[in-house]
């Protein structure tokens, strides 16, 4: 993603919720609405039907305790209001996560297009492949280590991607 779109920066944007309750993914996902700080214009009721109607396409689930719950078509229009809310979930809910482990953290995305928006799926999905990802979330860590961690993650990747062309 362009530095002016990087993840760190989406998340500090969209913020990190910690505790959220609820004892299934509905109840998770109507909660969390209800807590993001949201664009001016978006109403939560919409985010939220748009949310339920994309996990009931298929699961957000991605596996290692881990989901990604999105609207399938973008709410928003203007890429300044895009944003990544990061979830910590009181208790762990069962997910249909196809490698059955119940999930703990939401990375809820808030894109204005396609072209955005698989990046950021990219990025993510990227990140949950290390482990050391994946223990840094387990930890639950502040707003300032998980952005910290991802921002050092993305200057590592532009490092690598200039000394490869």
């Amino acid at each position: 993603m362009a530095a002016s779109l990087s993840l760190a920066d989406l998340i500090t944007r969209g913020g990190v919720y910690y505790n959220m309750a609820g004892a299934n993914p509905v109840e998770v996902l109507a909660e969390t609405t209800k807590s993001l700080a949201l664009p001016q214009g978006l109403d939560r009721e919409d985010l939220l039907r748009a949310i339920l109607e994309r996990e009931a396409l298929m699961p957000t689930a991605i596996g290692r305790g881990i989901a990604i719950p999105h609207p399938r078509n973008p709410l928003i229009e203007n890429e300044a209001d895009q944003r990544v809310a990061v979830v910590f979930l009181k208790t762990p809910v069962a997910y249909n996560a196809m490698d059955r482990k119940p999930v703990s953290t939401l990375f809820v995305i808030l894109s204005a297009g396609a072209r955005v928006h698989l990046g950021i799926l990219a990025e993510i999905s990227y990140l949950c492949q290390r482990p050391e990802f994946i223990e840094l979330l387990a930890r639950r860590p502040s707003t300032e280590e998980l952005v910290a961690f991802i921002a050092g993650a993305e200057e590592a990747w532009a490092a690598t991607k200039a000394a490869n062309h």
